[in-house]
């Protein structure tokens, strides 16, 4: 019994050591991920240019044409 406890005691040592003085998780690469459309920032700006090149059409937009 002595022996488990002693056991125990030292992997919570080395696990606590590890995380005190282990590699510095903040300093590895980020993997890249697959981004979606909606988180790509040129996706998003080729949208808002095709938007606003379009002429808006429909009932409650000014007329363009001068009326006689």
């Amino acid at each position: 019994m002595l022996y488990l406890l002693a056991l125990v005691g030292l992997v919570t040592l080395v696990v606590l050591m590890w995380k005190a003085f282990g590699p510095d998780p903040s300093t590895r690469t980020p993997v890249a991920g697959v981004r979606g459309p909606d988180d790509d920032p040129e996706f998003l700006w080729n949208v808002n240019q095709q938007t606003r090149r379009k002429k808006p059409e429909g009932p409650d937009t000014p007329s363009t044409e001068a009326t006689p």
